[in-house]
C-alpha cells in the first residue's frame, strides 16, 4: 500500500467524517447545516457526537455579547 510505504498513519472514512463535522463546527457553521451534511435526523445527534468542539464557540459567543453590551461590538 502507498500510504504504509510512505509511513503514514491509516485513517478510516469515518475519521475523515468525523475530522471534516469537527472543523466546520470550529469554523462557526450552524449546527444544522452540520448535521444536515452529515445527514443526521436531528440537530440533537450532531451536538451529542461533537459538543467537544462546542465549548469554544460557546466562549467566542459569550465574548461577543459582552462586547455589545461594553459598546465594543466587534
Amino acid at each position: 500500500m502507498l500510504s504504509e510505504a510512505a509511513e503514514l498513519p491509516r485513517i478510516r472514512l469515518h475519521d475523515l467524517r468525523h475530522s471534516a463535522a469537527s472543523l466546520a463546527l470550529s469554523a462557526g457553521i450552524d449546527l444544522k447545516t452540520v448535521s444536515t451534511n452529515l445527514g443526521h435526523a436531528g440537530i440533537s445527534i450532531t451536538a451529542d457526537r461533537y459538543s467537544h468542539v462546542l465549548p469554544a464557540a460557546a466562549r467566542e459567543a459569550a465574548e461577543k455579547v459582552a462586547a455589545m453590551v461594553d459598546g465594543n461590538a466587534m
